[in-house]
């Protein structure tokens, strides 16, 4: 028989010993704006009441959202990314996307990311965000979705040309637990284009009461 291993250990300790390995994980949401836990509308259109636009602005009742993030799993504190390019008009703080009506095949998320690797306590994560050095193209993602029927194609970032020339950063995150309530949080970015780029890096812990 062979020796467990780490994660199984910890597995072990979480099921038997009571130790909270899963406390802390990948439960915020990267996008939560609009959503029916969120609708105060008069006539229970969350969509058209409470837009992306209207996020940073606004506190949540029932959740919070944030880019690359985790919380414990009562969602009382939150760790997340926030991200600058020096052209957005606002910071990268959550996925941008469509509303269902705004959509041409209905809500759609329109970014580049990819979750990478993770254990099951938790205990590592991995993820990848392609954040782009020229403004965020919101406007051109709305309007060219509204153009386009059922039948046509989505207009995704890659069409905007938002990552033309290679001109974006790689943004990798990864959390690693020394015990179930001792966490790291490393960001590591790879500019891809060929010339020098700016960008601002903002880790955001913040707790609700």
């Amino acid at each position: 028989m062979t020796a467990p291993t780490a994660e199984e250990r910890r597995l072990e300790e979480a099921r038997k010993g009571g130790v909270p390995w899963k406390r802390w994980g990948p439960y915020l949401a990267e996008r939560a704006w609009g959503t029916v836990r969120e609708d105060y509308s008069a006539a229970g259109e969350a969509w058209q009441a409470f837009e992306h636009d209207h996020a940073r602005s606004r506190a949540y009742r029932w959740n919070e959202d944030g880019l690359l993030g985790l919380s414990d799993d009562q969602g009382e504190l939150c760790l997340a990314l926030a991200l600058w390019n020096g052209q957005d008009p606002i910071l990268k703080e959550r996925l941008y996307g469509l509303t269902g009506p705004e959509g041409n095949h209905g809500e759609d998320v329109k970014e580049e990311y990819r979750f990478l690797d993770a254990t099951p306590t938790h205990s590592y994560l991995r993820a990848l965000y392609k954040y782009p050095q020229a403004a965020y193209p919101y406007q051109d993602l709305l309007d060219g979705n509204a153009q386009r029927g059922r039948d046509d194609p989505e207009y995704e970032l890659l069409d905007t040309g938002a990552f033309d020339d290679d001109r974006y950063w790689d943004v990798v995150v990864e959390y690693a637990k020394a015990d179930a309530d001792d966490l790291l949080m490393q960001v590591t970015l790879h500019n891809r284009a060929a010339g020098p780029a700016q960008i601002h890096v903002l880790p955001t812990l913040w707790g609700l009461t």
